[in-house]
Parts: C-alpha cells; structure tokens; sequence
C-alpha cells in the first residue's frame, strides 16, 4: 500500500480553515493509505516558542486529529521530536542538499523578510528536515498545498541527488498527493484576507473549539454586503465576502458553490446566515466538544503519541540503517 507522510505545524487557536483545508482531507484519506500524521514541533521551533504553549498546542493539534476522526490504532499518530530519525537524516541531508537550492525557496524569504541575517539556521534548513520526515519513512505520497510545492521539489532533488551520489536506489520520488480544488477559507471580517489565527479579532474566524453559540454569533456578524445572494457564480465576482461565506456552505455540504447558489440564490443574507449556522454547528460542534473533552485528559494524548512515537521509530529503523551504510557511517 501506497504511504502517506503529512505534517502539521502546533500553532495554536485551531480554526475552520486549518479544519477544512488539511485536517479533514487526512480523515478521508485513512482509509486508502498507510497514514503517518505528524505534529512538526521541531518545524515550529525554528522560531522562538513559548515551551508552555509549545507543549499546549501540541496537544490541541492532536486532539484536533483525534477529534475530527482520525483513529490513532489505524494511523501513526506523533510529534516529530518522538523520533531522532528526522534530525539525524536531516542532518545527512544537509550535507546532500546545496545552497543555491535552499537560497530559492520563497517561504524562507517572506518569513525571514527583511531580518533575513537575523533569522535562525533552522528556519534557513527547514526544507532539508521537511524531505527527512517524509524519506525516513520511504513515504511514497504528501498531501501538499500552494504553500507546500516548492519544499516537496526540493525533496524529489534531495532524494534524487542521494540516490545518485551513492548510486542506489534507496529513496523514492515522492509524489504529491493533489486533493481537488482547494478550501481557501477567508477572514469573517474581510473576505480579501487569510483567515488566521494570528488576526486580533477572533471574530473573524471560526476556532475548532468554538460552541455553538459562538459560531452562531460569529456567522451573524460575518461581513457581507447588501444585495441578495446572486443564483450564478458569476455574480459572487467583486464580492469577496458573499463568496468566502457561500464557499465556507459548500466545503462543509461537501457540495459545488454553484450547487449553494442555486438553493439559496436571491436569499437575504439574514436567511443564508441561519443555514450557515446549523451546518456549521453541526460539523463542527462535536469536533469541538470531543477536543475539549481530550484536552482535560493530557494523559491520554500523551500515551497516543507515545505509542505512535514506538510506532514511527520501527518504521524509520529499518531506513536509517540503509542510510547510515550507504554513506559509511559505523553503526554498532
């Protein structure tokens, strides 16, 4: 069976835009593949981390896992500082990858921006652990978005460049796992922005731990515009926040936008709203109160990464012992 490597950086104030856009593609996806779901808290350590809310957050990402229906006995379950094998293949694979490949990667210069002297080496290297995680287990498939691509070619050079220097065949070209159309879930308070976590009003997003009260009242106060709700799609153009809510309708119907226009076209915003909010409640209120229920219970998160920590670690044994002979490493 093919493999599956996806990982998730613990970043806190979980929202329906990390929901819809990863977490729930990971659910569908546990029953067609060997799934290993990875929460990167050494990726997230490339910035400084409060260790408190590193060790929270950690947590709440897996009880989002948990929660949305991923079955820790069915899938690997684990947080990537469980396993040396990444950090000890990443640093092989420092050593393969060259420094014009890493000088082209985008996300280091936007999130380096103009400090870029000051920025830490493993924000620089980030790519090189990314392909670790992924080789170490011989991953054959990733899920990746927009943001994703260019790490995931730089894994397939990566991978490439090894097997050729070495002349073995011991590492496959991971493919990139495409999921359709993605949900590009925008600010309830600007239909032209990300929704984020980062964003100082929490009205403007929907978290994962919301109860139905406050997804009722977030949806109510969503920005939208005066004019009814147009019957074509062609209409929602120019109109970032009848579209974001429409397309929110859609992702949780698992429906077409055009599927939602045609119910609801020439509805008041006041009329829409409420659908909204009884699909969004029921999607989403279970999950919230099940993670809840698993964060008052750290102990049974922690013994799910524990075992999927021992789970993880038997499947990248066997890799790392090729690797370390490849290159000429004595192992003992």
């Amino acid at each position: 069976m093919d493999r599956i490597f996806s990982g998730v950086q613990p970043s806190g104030n979980l929202h329906l835009g990390n929901y819809l856009g990863a977490i729930r593609n990971f659910v569908r996806l546990q029953d067609q593949y060997e799934c290993i779901y990875c929460v990167v808290d050494l990726h997230a350590i490339t910035v400084w981390q409060n260790p408190e809310d590193l060790r929270h957050n950690t947590r709440e990402l897996t009880a989002a896992f948990i929660a949305a229906g991923l079955d820790p006995s069915k899938n690997v379950i684990m947080n990537q500082s469980q396993n040396p094998h990444h950090a000890e293949l990443a640093w092989i694979f420092n050593c393969v990858a060259r420094l014009g490949w890493l000088n082209r990667m985008t996300q280091f210069k936007e999130k380096a921006g103009k400090n870029r002297e000051n920025a830490s080496v493993g924000l620089y290297a980030y790519p090189n652990l990314m392909a670790a995680d992924i080789l170490a287990y011989k991953a054959t498939h990733v899920p990746v978005g927009e943001d994703q691509k260019q790490h995931l070619e730089l894994c397939r050079d990566i991978a490439q460049k090894f097997n050729n220097d070495f002349g073995v065949d011991l590492f496959p070209i991971v493919e990139p796992l495409i999921l359709g159309p993605a949900t590009r879930v925008m600010s309830l308070r600007d239909g032209s922005s990300k929704m984020s976590k980062s964003d100082p009003s929490d009205n403007s997003r929907i978290n994962l731990t919301d109860g139905p009260d406050a997804i009722a009242q977030k949806i109510r106060r969503a920005r939208t515009d005066p004019e009814p709700l147009p019957s074509e799609a062609d209409g929602l153009d120019g109109r970032p926040e009848a579209a974001n809510l429409v397309g929110i309708y859609a992702a949780l119907a698992d429906g077409q936008v055009a599927t939602v226009l045609q119910e609801f076209g020439g509805s008041l915003f006041s009329e829409f709203k409420n659908a909204l909010t009884d699909i969004a409640v029921a999607k989403l209120g279970p999950i919230g109160e099940e993670m809840q229920r698993l964060m008052a219970e750290p102990a049974y998160i922690d013994s799910v990464l524990a075992d999927g920590g021992a789970r993880a670690r038997a499947l990248s044994e066997p890799v790392m012992a090729e690797v370390f002979d490849t290159v000429g490493l004595v192992r003992g």
